[in-house]
């Protein structure tokens, strides 16, 4: 079995591509289905994220699946467009990126704690849909326990920051102090949640939000005392507005450069400032070429970012040494688990043979008295469990060998399990 990754991120393809290979939760479900029904595909994830699009799969031995051509067809997009972005990543070096992903060592903000819980969103989702089983499960559920690990024993996470984090750091930036300053949120998921709790902390008091789904904003509004504006009077309330996040699921812009320039004319040419971190962004780019209006996509976040890289160095030196050490056990579990069924072969073949020399015995001797039926079981058992005790012993520990698959050959060849 093989393990395969195939993707791109912030690093490899800028928002206007990543935005067209994301994946809404609408559209999971059809996806997954789609996904596993490509050729060569036993278990399937996609990993949809601000950040990255990821798919990884687990693959029999031969042709790898064509993840490529999945990802263009699925998302429409022709696959000229996206290959120049693609990674792919293929059995240990695919675990070694799933692990730095989920300890977020590949995250725009190393150590913030989003993206372990997105991965474990993306395996429910596949677990649901019946995509995900025993191989990938494993190594899934390997990377939760890798992250974690890392986590503890670095402090990697302590003062972690995110890309919301990121966007209030720009806007405190810009404006030296958010004291006095009035913030509108737009859509009411988590990332909108972090953003208000760290715009909260900076001292902003006057914070608006607003949601397609009114509870939703009420329940934002009450965690930091702020004020709920409909939906549909976004427009009329932003004049109001020094600092404007988004952060909506909206697959379409909900800013256009026509409604900003109506809004910065009411405001009187005072600076607005516009924070977009949604993927697919929520504010139309030629918003920027307005005078007094400052844009800043989640791609910009990346020089707030890069302030955190040196703070957190040593710190990810120490987690890179344990993913190092974590891969290669789960390597040599991976590896014993295919030969898994050459010791359950073994193991049957021996017992038939038992079995049929025990059926000889009694053929030959006749009816056996109760002690001597036990006598013999444990006899021939006995027999057996020595007899397989070593291939069995040389078979586990060449599993995790470079040299390892020639005597794994050579063993099933002389118990003649070729065809197991």
């Amino acid at each position: 079995m093989r393990f395969l990754i195939t993707g791109v991120n912030h690093k490899t393809a800028p928002v206007e591509v990543r935005e067209k290979l994301a994946f809404d939760g609408n559209a999971l479900a059809s996806a997954l289905r789609d996904l596993m029904c490509c050729q060569g595909v036993s278990e399937g994830l996609i990993l949809s994220t601000c950040n990255r699009v990821e798919i990884a799969v687990a693959a029999p031995n031969g042709d790898e699946p064509a993840v490529d051509r999945f990802l263009s067809e699925s998302r429409r997009v022709p696959l000229d467009e996206i290959a120049p972005h693609l990674y792919r990543y293929a059995d240990q070096d695919a675990i070694h990126h799933l692990f730095r992903v989920a300890a977020s060592l590949d995250s725009m903000v190393v150590g913030e704690p989003q993206i372990l819980g997105q991965i474990k969103g993306a395996y429910a989702a596949a677990k649901t849909h019946g995509a995900v089983s025993g191989y990938l499960e494993a190594i899934l559920t390997r990377a939760f326990s890798v992250a974690k690990r890392v986590r503890t024993e670095t402090g990697i996470g302590e003062n972690a920051v995110s890309v919301s984090y990121a966007a209030v750091e720009l806007a405190r930036e810009i404006f030296g102090t958010l004291a006095g300053k009035t913030v509108m949120i737009v859509g009411a998921g988590k990332m909108s949640e972090l953003a208000a709790q760290h715009l909260h902390r900076s001292g902003a008091t006057d914070i608006f939000v607003t949601n397609r789904t009114y509870e939703r904003a009420r329940e934002l509004a009450g965690l930091f005392q702020g004020t709920i504006v409909e939906y549909d009077r976004l427009l009329a309330t932003l004049p109001q507005m020094d600092i404007v996040i988004t952060s909506s699921g909206a697959p379409h812009y909900i800013l256009k450069k026509a409604d900003v320039r109506r809004i910065i004319d009411a405001r009187r040419n005072r600076p607005m400032f516009l924070i977009d971190i949604a993927v697919p962004r929520n504010i139309e780019p030629a918003v920027n070429e307005i005078d007094n209006v400052f844009l800043y996509d989640i791609d910009d976040l990346q020089r707030v970012v890069a302030a955190n890289i040196g703070e957190r160095k040593k710190r990810a030196e120490l987690a890179e040494e344990i993913i190092a050490s974590e891969v290669e056990r789960m390597m040599g579990r991976l590896k014993a688990r295919e030969v898994v069924p050459t010791i359950v072969g073994l193991q049957e073949q021996l017992e038939q043979m038992r079995l049929a020399e025990i059926a000889r015995l009694r053929g030959k001797f006749g009816t056996l008295t109760p002690q001597q039926e036990e006598a013999l079981e444990s006899l021939t058992r006995g027999l057996v469990a020595k007899i397989a005790h070593g291939p069995i012993s040389e078979l586990r520990r060449q599993a995790g060998q470079p040299e390892g698959l020639a005597i794994i050959d050579a063993i099933r060849k002389v118990f003649r399990l070729e065809d197991e």
